[in-house]
């Protein structure tokens, strides 16, 4: 078969590799329909993650069809069409049975990291995959759900609900600012409203991303280019500050701007992936009794989203601005890696 085979830092190649196997009677193989590039690729490719080594196939989201089961599998069979969750789940140890099998303790990889697909082992940007624990890592999929959506939720709308809607303690009634609308960002909009959210705010550089945001699930969109953008947050909640501060860009600016805005009380939900450290004033922030949190997505959510999309009651075909076929991967990552010029957002690369 054909996959991404990543080379180090800026280097990949569209490259003949061999057809995965069942390895594990947990196993399976699963042929890839439809895939996707991440904002964690791209920091894969700029050597931010020194775990991803030479001659790894990248991509950790997926939709397919399943070609073979191991032996112990039970919950899908040859020919199902299933969504391949980022998280490699045992569903056995420790972390798996508390719900946060993004620390799955299971040797596939390296115990204690559930995200090893594209990452520790090969992944989906790719025409067929092993998928390790199959039972708890692959979700059926319902007809009418057409691939665009479906392979939104192998990650980010899992990721933007989790570590950004859950994680920040959105109560009914809050006002929820959303920093970077982005992928990721833009899917913690549209799940704000899920847990009440009376108010989401979207902040972003690009307007073009501000627009979409508002088709997504954003009540107000404010530009950061503007000098006043912190008076314009505060004005929509009365000059106390947001209930909660969603960082979605992952860089040190984007954190500040976070904590800077949000309301004594409040929470700031760190969903950005860091390549860099961010410094804490906790000289300044100490006496405000906010709450930071952050973490690795879990794709515990992901039965509930689907049954949602299913249904209609997620827009996320809305966030799929470009396709391409396998073939043309690396024309994807160009356009997607270009985002401020291409207006991209979530690119799909189908066989």
């Amino acid at each position: 078969m054909k996959a991404l085979v990543y080379h180090g830092p800026g280097r990949t190649g569209w490259e003949e590799v061999p057809d995965p196997v069942v390895v594990d009677p947990t196993d399976a193989v699963v042929r890839i329909d439809t895939t996707t590039i991440c904002g964690t690729d791209l920091h894969i490719l700029k050597g931010d993650v020194p775990a991803v080594t030479d001659g790894r196939i990248l991509g950790h989201e997926g939709v397919g069809t399943v070609l073979e089961v191991g032996d112990s599998v039970r919950t899908v069979s040859p020919g199902d069409r299933v969504i391949i969750s980022c998280i490699s789940a045992c569903g056995r140890c420790t972390f798996c049975r508390e719900g946060n099998p993004s620390h799955c303790l299971a040797a596939e990889g390296a115990a204690g990291i559930g995200w090893v697909l594209g990452h520790l082992i090969d992944g989906t940007q790719a025409e067929m995959v092993r998928v390790p624990f199959a039972d708890t890592s692959l979700y059926s999929l319902p007809d009418g759900v057409p691939d665009a959506s479906a392979v939104l939720l192998s990650d980010i709308f899992p990721t933007g609900f989790e570590i950004g809607v859950q994680y920040g303690r959105v109560q009914p009634g809050d006002t929820v600012a959303v920093v970077g609308a982005g992928p990721v960002g833009l899917a913690a909009i549209a799940t704000a409203g899920l847990q009440g959210a009376a108010q989401v705010v979207a902040i972003d550089l690009d307007d073009n991303r501000l627009q979409l945001a508002r088709t997504v699930g954003a009540t107000a969109a404010v530009s950061s280019a503007d000098d006043g953008w912190a008076d314009r947050v505060r004005a929509l909640t009365d000059g106390q500050g947001v209930d909660v501060a969603v960082e979605a860009v992952g860089i040190p600016a984007t954190f500040a701007m976070c904590t800077r805005m949000v309301r004594p009380g409040g929470s700031v939900a760190n969903i950005g992936v860091h390549g860099a450290p961010v410094q804490l004033d906790l000289q300044d922030l100490w006496i405000q009794n906010i709450t930071i949190t952050m973490g690795l997505v879990n794709t515990t959510s992901l039965p509930m989203l689907l049954k949602l999309v299913a249904q209609g009651r997620l827009p996320a075909e809305a966030f799929v601005t470009h396709r391409f076929s396998l073939d043309d991967i690396g024309s994807a990552y160009e356009t997607f890696g270009d985002a401020a010029r291409t207006h991209a957002v979530k690119v799909l690369i189908s066989r």
